[in-house]
């Protein structure tokens, strides 16, 4: 009897060292995804597993030791090798772009398929009948947005309407940013701001090729400074000024402010654990929640004195029905002073709105035109052809306007194939069920997350043949003529679809459209020493050009063409 008691004793030692091992093990693996930097960092980590572990494998009443309850279960029809507490977590780590990784898991499970992330389940899509299907049969069931830590700390506790989970206050400010900041009326009525932006941003570009000839140009820097006042602009009636030398940096607070900007997108595309495991947010492992509290108030300090210079100037006179020249004015007045709007004061619904329109109107537009130029400098052909359209349709005597847009099928097309290629949000922003569904025919249950990969869905080899290669023409056949940005077109949405859908997106086309037809007008491109653009893709919400675009750029119009900007 003894000697059984002792064998079973060491059975049980022997399972506790080895669970003991493998708590570590996965502490390790998660340390190895890139995610945390120091010794600390691995300690925490170490131990936490360890703990949650315990809890993983010993949930009372649970009708099998190591199962996990059913919230969080392993995934179906999905990669196996979920670890305990990550789940799928550590095979999404590394310098691939989320988005090529779970297109190459689709590949091998399918266009529907499950993952664990950390505590939570989600559905992973990738076809546009699966996309369909969750953007309108299931639009709401999936309106909501989760509860992660940019909405918290970057987004004035989720009061960000792009981030705010679905309800009241969601549909609330929604129906106020569509109807009311962001209609084709009110951007028609900016479009000096954009016309006039883009101007000196040419007539800058100009004055450097002109100094230094065949000189390249970091033209990345230059093209996020211009969207970047583009939307302040709009939003505030601010900018900063051009210099050969360095960006806007003529005042100290508005430089720390532009790089606090830069630094909120970067954070918005972290991994931050506790969005996956959040009893983990007290650790903040990697010091990332730490860091978005020291931006936003940066940001925060900013926009408080926007607010507040705006409405000085003002006056008591102006309140309720004042008509704004921008986007500022506009929520002032749409807001009544002293009003709550289901819980937020004024003050922080319109800091909290312009948080987010900065924030998503300068980094992806730029990332567009970036591509577009990296694109059209890798096929001199399609640039030749764009620049014949430009020269028979509006000529060298006079700048191309917005107006002539329409009129320039080939420059849109460009614009179009490169949204297919590298959309604006590769993934669509994470939503979450609120009630169980079906999505292909499968349950779905409540609480599940969903991830919809847009990148994989626009290169369909069964939609778009060879997906993978820049072929404007494709959107001048009868087969896409008619395909557009609104989504509707399912096999084409590289704004969403749903209620979901981006907001801003007929801001971001004027944008890119009109900058991308000034530069192929005045300038003939090419690239340093002859050599190809390195297309390589970056990690961020926004799939960014790893290496920044350089750019030599040759006028080609007159002098006078230049100086009248």
């Amino acid at each position: 009897m003894a000697s059984a008691e002792n064998n079973n004793l060491k059975v049980i030692n022997a399972l506790d060292v080895a669970k003991t091992q493998w708590y570590h093990f996965t502490a390790i693996i998660i340390a190895g995804m890139g995610f945390f930097t120091d010794a600390y960092d691995l300690f925490c980590i170490s131990l936490v597993t360890k703990m949650l572990g315990r809890i993983y494998y010993h949930v009372p009443g649970s009708p099998k030791p190591g199962s996990l309850p059913p919230n969080v279960s392993a995934a179906v029809n999905g990669p196996p090798g979920a670890l305990p507490i990550i789940g799928h977590l550590h095979l999404l780590g590394g310098p691939v772009p989320v988005a090529r990784t779970l297109g190459a898991m689709s590949d091998a499970y399918g266009p529907a398929f499950t993952l664990r992330l950390g505590a939570h389940r989600a559905l992973v899509v990738s076809s546009w009948q699966s996309i369909k299907e969750c953007f309108t049969t299931n639009d709401q069931a999936f309106a909501t947005r989760p509860n992660m830590a940019t909405g918290k700390y970057l987004g004035y506790e989720n009061a960000s309407f792009a981030l705010s989970p679905y309800g009241p206050y969601w549909r609330h400010m929604r129906k106020m940013a569509t109807l009311e900041l962001l209609t084709p009326r009110r951007l028609d009525g900016l479009a000096h701001i954009r016309t006039s932006e883009i101007g000196l941003f040419v007539k800058h570009l100009y004055s450097m090729a002109n100094d230094v000839p065949n000189k390249a140009i970091a033209l990345s820097t230059w093209v996020e400074h211009l969207t970047f006042n583009i939307i302040i602009g709009k939003l505030a009636g601010k900018r900063y000024p051009y210099a050969h030398d360095e960006v806007g940096r003529a005042e100290e607070k508005d430089y720390r402010f532009k790089e606090a900007v830069k630094k909120a997108l970067y954070l918005s595309g972290v991994f931050v654990l506790s969005d996956t495991i959040p009893c983990l947010e007290w650790l903040d492992i990697g010091g990332y929640i730490k860091q978005m509290k020291d931006t936003s108030k940066v940001i925060d300090d900013m926009l408080e004195d926007w607010v507040r210079e705006r409405a000085k100037n003002r006056g008591d006179d102006d309140a309720g029905d004042f008509d704004g020249s921008d986007f500022l004015d506009a929520l002032m007045s749409i807001i009544p002073e002293n009003e709550t709007v289901h819980g937020y004061t004024r003050l922080t619904v319109i800091k909290a709105t312009m948080m987010i329109l900065i924030m998503t109107g300068s980094e992806s537009t730029a990332e567009t035109l970036i591509w577009a130029l990296s694109l059209l400098l890798n096929s001199p052909r399609v640039l030749r052809e764009a620049q014949r359209e430009m020269d028979s349709t509006v000529g060298r005597a006079r700048w191309v306007q917005e107006s002539d847009i329409k009129d320039l099928p080939y420059l849109e097309s460009v614009v179009k194939e490169t949204l297919r290629l590298y959309p604006p949000g590769p993934l669509s922003g994470p939503r979450e069920a609120i009630r169980d569904c079906r999505v292909g025919g499968a349950h779905v249950p409540r609480g599940t997350r969903l991830v919809v990969n847009l990148w994989k869905m626009m290169r369909d080899p069964d939609v778009w043949s060879c997906p993978d290669e820049f072929r404007p023409e494709r959107f001048m056949d009868e087969q896409h003529r008619d395909t557009n940005f609104k989504g509707q077109c399912f096999e084409y949405i590289p704004f969403s679809s749903g209620r979901r859908m981006c907001p801003g997106m007929g801001f971001g086309m004027r944008v890119v459209q009109l900058a991308l037809a000034r530069l192929v007008q005045g300038f003939d491109l090419s690239t340093p020493e002859g050599e190809s653009v390195d297309m390589g893709e970056g990690l961020g919400i926004a799939l960014p050009k790893v290496k920044p675009l350089e750019v030599v750029l040759e006028p080609r119009l007159t002098k006078e063409m230049y100086e009248s900007l």
